[in-house]
């Protein structure tokens, strides 16, 4: 037990993670609720110095700053469009460091103290439990971080009997797990090395085994596996503030896991136990009668001006051009000659949850103008144009018109049931679930082509003269 300032310390830190998650909620409280995080991750910090003491602080400054020093490199020099795969290789870092947490509580004496056998069984079981949720969020976490990366391929692992494959892996660590709370301590360290083994292996497996259209609930979940790694750390080490912590962050993670899933029109447990994935990089081809009408800037722009309602579906393209200023600026230009304009943001657009929201956010675009797909696909047939922006995958009528499809049931956005459908992308390619698009060769469609930044600049500089 940490002693009183130390435990108010935590009670006061733990608060504020609760408040700058109320915060984050909704976007016109998310600076406020970060804000609320960073003050309570600094008395959170400052407190578990305190409690150290003066012996241990130079191991602290040791760790401690190099950590800052990289951290605020990463976070300088990181772009948007890499987010995924940073947060992705973050969460591995609190896998291992549960996982090492684990293993070094397992290997100290317990300084004299004198515990019964339910304690030192619930110890031990603390231990265990913290090895596997640390080493399945570790490899999961790179497997992930690799694929969104590009070092390996967005196609989905399928092994024969890959689901049988987890199971064995699954009942050996319960197995393990049962025989280490009975072995002595020499033999318990091979146990639990050898459920560190596996358990890493079932975690690159099931990840592996997620297709690149469900990244970004994997991100999410592998969210929620950080948490509770954490939480488990926090046990082992009887720090209350990473009990509280961990709980608020997995508990949080499966929350929008599940949302997410149901904006995929996915089954949560299928996609942990790594059930589900597409062919990344390889198109669906479909039936398609007609051929593209392409579209430039200045007809484009035409379009915008006689419109009265338009609505802007942002994609990872977008993000990927760093176009969402010129965007934001567009947007002032119609509004301002009366034309009224929403950005429709589906659950999974981008490759994190939020990603556009972050990206809209960031070019200064109002709160207000932006809107869930919940809410807007019911308007979209009064909408004059929607203009696409590096969006394939989430305004995909295959979701809903072919059952075959790897993302059949998918909600997405009908953005052709509009007037009229401007779509800005380099070409014809696929989106990331690799499934090709009929709404290129719809009537109502117009193809823009050209890099997002470069063609909505030409849109600006259209609407300005």
């Amino acid at each position: 037990m940490q002693p009183s300032p130390v435990a108010a310390a935590y009670l006061v830190a733990g608060i504020l993670f609760i408040l700058s998650l109320s915060g984050l909620s909704h976007p016109k409280r998310a600076k406020r609720g970060n804000m609320f995080g960073i003050v309570g991750m600094c008395i959170a910090l400052i407190a578990a110095a305190f409690g150290l003491g003066e012996g241990a602080y130079g191991w602290l400054a040791a760790a401690l700053l190099p950590a800052v020093v990289i951290g605020a490199v990463l976070a300088i020099r990181v772009k948007m469009t890499s987010m995924p795969q940073m947060v992705a290789i973050l969460h591995s870092f609190v896998g291992l460091a549960a996982v090492l947490v684990a293993i070094a509580t397992h290997l100290r004496p317990e300084n004299g103290l004198a515990l019964t056998d339910t304690e030192i069984a619930i110890h031990k079981i603390e231990i265990f439990v913290g090895v596997c949720i640390g080493a399945i969020t570790f490899t999961g976490s790179v497997v992930a971080f690799g694929k969104l990366q590009g070092l390996l391929s967005g196609k989905p692992l399928m092994l024969p009997a890959r689901h049988v494959l987890n199971l064995v892996m699954i009942v050996s660590t319960v197995w393990l797990g049962w025989e280490f709370t009975q072995a002595d301590p020499h033999r318990a360290t091979f146990l639990l090395l050898g459920a560190t083994a596996i358990t890493a292996m079932l975690g690159a497996h099931l990840v592996a085994g997620i297709g690149g259209a469900d990244m970004p609930v994997v991100v999410s979940m592998l969210n929620s596996y950080s948490g509770w790694a954490a939480a488990a750390a926090g046990f082992m080490l009887d720090n209350d503030l990473l009990i509280i912590t961990g709980a608020l962050v997995g508990s949080s993670g499966a929350i929008l896991s599940y949302i997410m899933c149901r904006g995929m029109n996915r089954s949560i447990v299928n996609v942990i136990l790594g059930g589900f994935g597409t062919e990344g990089g390889q198109v669906a081809r479909v039936r398609v009668d007609g051929e593209p009408t392409p579209i430039d800037a200045d007809a484009a722009v035409a379009m915008l001006k006689e419109a009265k309602r338009v609505v802007i579906v942002p994609g990872y393209g977008m993000a990927v051009a760093q176009a969402q200023h010129t965007v934001a600026k567009l947007v002032n230009l119609l509004t301002k000659r009366g034309i009224w304009v929403r950005f429709a943001i589906h659950p999974v657009a981008g490759r994190l949850p939020g990603h556009m929201n972050v990206l809209l956010a960031e070019a200064g675009v109002p709160y207000e103008l932006v809107v869930e797909m919940d809410h807007v696909n019911d308007d979209l047939p009064d909408v004059d144009v929607v203009l696409v922006i590096g969006a394939n995958d989430i305004v995909n009528p295959i979701a809903e018109e072919d059952p075959s499809s790897p993302i059949a049931g998918m909600p997405v956005l009908r953005v052709w049931t509009a007037g009229t459908v401007i779509v800005m992308k380099r070409g014809m390619a696929s989106g990331y679930a690799g499934v090709d698009n009929p709404l290129f060769y719809r009537k109502n469609t117009r193809m823009l082509f050209g890099d997002a930044k470069e063609t909505s600049d030409a849109l600006l500089a259209g609407l300005k003269a």
